[in-house]
């Protein structure tokens, strides 16, 4: 079965943990999901009206993590790296439970969500895949902030660049293919934040289920985690990952280059919202060729539905 068909997994993926920033224990259950059915996300724990689907229309908060509510106020928080295993492993269609609010951190990157769901493997079905395809050029500025998004014939490209003060963390930047290149160091790359700040993010009601365990704490010029990094890039990396999972919040995979500095959940969020205000920024285009690589999708074989 081709690549370009719509996929989900093949059974059931339980994990249990704990929110990053609610400190509440979680149970999570990924289901299959039949074609066209998108990611939903289930609250367990709500009897009633407990659907909430990640569309950048729905985030309702992006203070440190993407959370999503539903017209009932239900909320499901931190889906980033969730969203951007799905989203770098070409899931398409799968339910979500979860008992709490928040989605397990795990161990701060979507290291172990991608580990299961390669573990359980993939369904695919006979319907096309799906694809945003970016036609205009969109930028924002937020501050010293920026993001932008371009057009692209054939590539998902993510180039991100932070800056901070501090040494070990500095300046970083990097580019990647999320269609072409082999994602292993995004996926692992985890959640970071500066010592000093831990105070100041506690007070606020949010790290309160955070540790070593599950985020990079790093000190002055040392990181406090016993093992170091996983990556040479592993804090530009992360917000790459963050990225991919907020980008799927489109509800299909992009053809675009996308271009931020020292942005976040917010300015990927916001610039969504500026591309779907316009439908002249995209199309929405269905796979007519069913066996080609994403690399030679051109727009002969593209067959424009919206």
């Amino acid at each position: 079965m081709s690549i370009l068909n719509q996929k989900t997994i093949k059974q059931k993926i339980s994990l249990s943990g704990v929110g990053i920033h609610t400190g509440q224990k979680v149970n999570l259950n990924i289901l299959p999901a039949n074609e066209n059915t998108g990611i939903i996300f289930k609250r367990s724990d709500i009897e009633y009206n407990n659907i909430v689907v990640p569309n950048f229309k729905n985030v309702s908060d992006t203070t440190l993590c993407t959370t999503i509510s539903n017209e009932y106020g239900v909320k499901v928080s931190t889906i980033e790296h969730l969203m951007g295993a799905f989203y770098g492993l070409g899931v398409d269609n799968a339910i979500v439970e979860l008992d709490a609010q928040e989605v397990p951190i795990v161990d701060g990157s979507a290291k172990i969500f991608v580990e299961e769901i390669k573990k359980v493997g993939f369904s695919f079905n006979e319907t096309p895949i799906k694809i945003i395809k970016i036609e205009n050029h969109i930028e924002l500025e937020d501050g010293e902030k920026k993001i932008s998004i371009s057009k692209s014939n054939v590539t998902s490209e993510i180039d991100f660049e932070i800056k901070y003060d501090n040494k070990v963390i500095n300046n970083q930047r990097n580019k990647i293919n999320i269609f072409e290149e082999d994602l292993s160091d995004i996926f692992s790359s985890r959640t970071f934040c500066l010592y000093e700040d831990i105070e100041a993010i506690k007070k606020v009601g949010l790290a309160k289920g955070g540790s070593l365990e599950n985020a990079i704490v790093v000190k002055d010029n040392d990181i406090l985690n016993k093992d170091g990094l996983r990556n040479p890039k592993e804090f530009v990396n992360h917000k790459i990952l963050d990225c991919i999972g907020d980008l799927f919040t489109s509800g299909y995979r992009i053809i675009g280059s996308i271009k931020c500095s020292q942005g976040g959940h917010y300015l990927t969020n916001k610039i969504l919202r500026k591309v779907f205000n316009d439908n002249k920024n995209f199309s929405i285009i269905e796979i007519q060729e069913r066996n080609l690589p994403h690399t030679l999708i051109n727009k002969s074989l593209l067959r424009a539905i919206a």
